[in-house]
């Protein structure tokens, strides 16, 4: 692999808990708005990346940890058209977004679980530990 494919190596990585970086709308919450009204200031710093914390759907019992919906964007923090406004903003200024995603457990809000739980042979079973 060319050493150009391991930009990871070398970059300034910036994360951010959207919850409490940057409040576009007044009500206390950081959101993804607020993030993109930021990227010329992170930009400034000097950043190649930001790790963004979740903003998938989640009922915030874990602090957006505990996914219901990999496939959504938590209201709180904006709606699908403000990611895809943020991934091209930040494409724009040369910063790359990674996104945390956690895959070692959900919610017990999620579709998968919801329909775990119902039965022994239900094809979701098994994607649990059940004790």
């Amino acid at each position: 692999m060319e050493n150009k494919n391991k930009w990871w190596k070398n970059a300034v990585v910036y994360q951010i808990y959207p919850k409490s970086f940057q409040d576009s709308d007044g009500d206390g919450i950081g959101d993804i708005s607020g993030i993109i009204s930021r990227l010329d200031y992170l930009k400034k710093l000097g950043i190649d990346a930001i790790w963004l914390s979740p903003v998938y759907r989640s009922p915030q019992d874990d602090n957006g940890y505990d996914i219901s919906d990999y496939q959504d964007i938590e209201p709180m923090f904006g709606t699908m058209e403000d990611m895809e406004q943020l991934f091209a903003e930040a494409k724009k200024r040369g910063i790359r977004i990674m996104m945390d995603l956690v895959l070692n457990h959900t919610s017990d809000e999620h579709r998968w679980f919801l329909e775990a739980k119902k039965s022994k042979d239900n094809p979701y079973h098994d994607y649990y530990v059940w004790r």
